[in-house]
C-alpha cells in the first residue's frame, strides 16, 4: 500500500490529528491539537521525515512550511489554509486536500489560529520553529 494511503486510513480509522508513514512503517502520529503535532514529529526526528508521507487534519502556512523544511514527499489533508497551499505550490511536496480556507480558525473560530498569524511573516523555517517553541512554552 502507498505510504500516503495508509496514513490517511489510520488518521480516519484510529481519529489521529498526525499520522507520517514512511515505507510503509507509521513513524509518528498524534491525537494532539494544533501545530503541537508536527512541531514534536520535525524537532525529535527532522532527519527520518525525508521521503514520508504525511496525513493530517489541519494544514496552515507554519505547517506547510514544516512539511518542505523536513522534506516530506506527500501531504494529504482535510483542510488547507491559503497560505498552506502557496507555500505549498512553491515546494516539491505532492499534496491534496479536501477543504481550502482563506486562513485556519482559532479553537474557538473568532479569529485566525495563532500559529497561523505567526508565520504570516516569516519565511524561513528555523525561525519558525523557535518561534512555535515559544508559543508551545507558552500556552502550557
Amino acid at each position: 500500500m502507498k505510504d500516503i494511503y495508509l496514513a490517511k486510513e489510520i488518521l480516519e480509522e484510529e481519529g489521529r490529528t498526525l499520522v507520517i508513514v514512511k515505507e510503509g512503517k507509521v513513524i509518528f502520529s498524534s491525537k494532539d491539537k494544533g501545530i503541537k503535532p508536527m512541531y514534536t514529529a520535525i524537532d525529535t526526528m527532522k532527519e527520518k521525515l525525508r521521503g514520508a508521507s504525511v496525513a493530517d487534519r489541519v494544514i496552515g502556512r507554519a505547517a506547510a512550511m514544516l512539511c518542505t523544511y523536513a522534506n516530506i514527499k506527500e501531504l494529504h489533508t482535510k483542510i488547507i489554509s491559503e497560505g498552506a497551499v502557496e507555500v505549498l505550490e512553491n515546494s516539491q511536496v505532492i499534496f491534496a486536500y479536501e477543504k481550502k480556507s482563506l486562513y485556519i480558525k482559532n479553537r474557538d473560530k473568532t479569529g485566525m489560529c495563532p500559529v497561523e498569524n505567526l508565520s504570516k511573516d516569516i519565511d524561513k523555517p528555523v525561525l519558525l520553529l523557535e518561534k512555535i517553541r515559544e508559543f508551545l512554552e507558552n500556552i502550557k
